[in-house]
C-alpha cells in the first residue's frame, strides 16, 4: 500500500501509459543528470568495473544498471520501491546478462540482505528521501572496504533556494510526466552537510561536484557527491 499512494507509483504509472515498456539497448553512458553527457560517467564508480559488484538505490526504469552490466561488465542489482518500476526495468534489459532488478524499499532491502557491494549509488534516487542517517549507515554496512558510495540529488541551491540549515527535511515537489505537481519530503543538504553524516557512519568524502548545463540553467541543478568507506 504505501508504494501505491506514493507520488513515485503515480509518475512509474503515467510513463507507463505514454511509453510502454519494451526491450532496449543498453545506454553507451552512466548518466547522473537529467541532462545526457553533463558531468562523469561510470569512471566515478572505479576505474575498471569488470566483475565488481554493484548496487543502484532507486534504478527507476534501469538505464543505469543495464549500462554496468553490459559496457563494464559488473554484475548489478536495482531496487526500487515501484513494482511498476521494476517490471518496467525488466521490461527494458531483463535480457541483458548481469542484470537483477528487485521492488522494495531502500533501507528495508539493505537491512534484509548479507551481500557486500564494490560500489553502492543513487540517481536521484533513494538518498536524499530516506532519513541519512538511517540510511547512510546501512549503506557503510554493506560495502567492502575501500568500497565506493556515489549520488546525485537536485542541488540546495537550485533555482535560487538555499540548503537545508538542519538535519530536518524539506517539503518540495515531483513533477509528473503530465507537468502536475506532488509534494514529497527531501533531504536538502550542501556538501559539508552530506560529509558531516557520511563521516558519522565511516564514509569518507573524495568529491563533490556543482553540476549545470552551461547554456540552460542559472544556477546549479545537481549535487554529485563521492565517499569511499575507510
Amino acid at each position: 500500500m504505501l508504494a501505491q499512494v506514493s507520488p513515485w507509483y503515480a509518475h512509474a504509472a503515467q510513463r507507463l501509459t505514454t511509453a510502454p515498456a519494451h526491450a532496449l539497448t543498453p545506454p553507451a553512458r552512466m548518466e547522473w543528470t537529467t541532462h545526457p553527457g553533463l558531468g562523469p560517467g561510470a569512471e566515478l564508480l572505479g576505474r575498471d568495473l569488470r566483475g565488481k559488484r554493484l548496487l543502484e538505490l532507486g534504478c527507476g526504469p534501469g538505464h543505469n544498471v543495464a549500462h554496468l552490466a553490459h559496457h563494464h561488465k559488473a554484475p548489478t542489482t536495482g531496487v526500487d520501491l515501484i513494482g511498476l518500476q521494476v517490471r518496467r526495468a525488466r521490461s527494458h534489459y531483463g535480457h541483458i546478462t548481469g542484470t537483477t532488478f528487485s521492488a522494495g524499499h531502500a533501507l528495508h532491502h539493505l537491512q534484509a540482505t548479507t551481500q557486500t557491494f564494490d560500489a553502492i549509488y543513487s540517481v536521484f534516487g533513494a538518498i536524499g528521501l530516506v532519513p541519512p542517517a538511517l540510511l547512510l549507515a546501512e549503506i557503510s554496512r554493506h560495502l567492502a572496504p575501500g568500497g565506493v558510495l556515489a549520488f546525485s540529488l537536485p542541488h540546495p541551491a537550485r533555482a535560487g533556494r538555499h540548503p537545508s540549515p538542519d538535519d530536518h527535511p524539506r517539503e518540495d515537489y515531483v513533477t509528473m510526466p503530465d507537468r502536475t505537481r506532488h509534494p514529497i519530503a527531501r533531504w536538502e543538504y550542501d556538501a559539508h552537510r552530506w560529509a558531516a553524516h557520511l563521516s558519522r557512519t565511516g564514509l569518507r568524502i573524495t568529491s563533490a561536484l556543482d553540476l549545470r548545463h552551461p547554456r540552460l540553467d542559472p544556477w546549479p541543478t545537481t549535487l554529485l557527491i563521492t565517499a569511499r568507506k575507510r
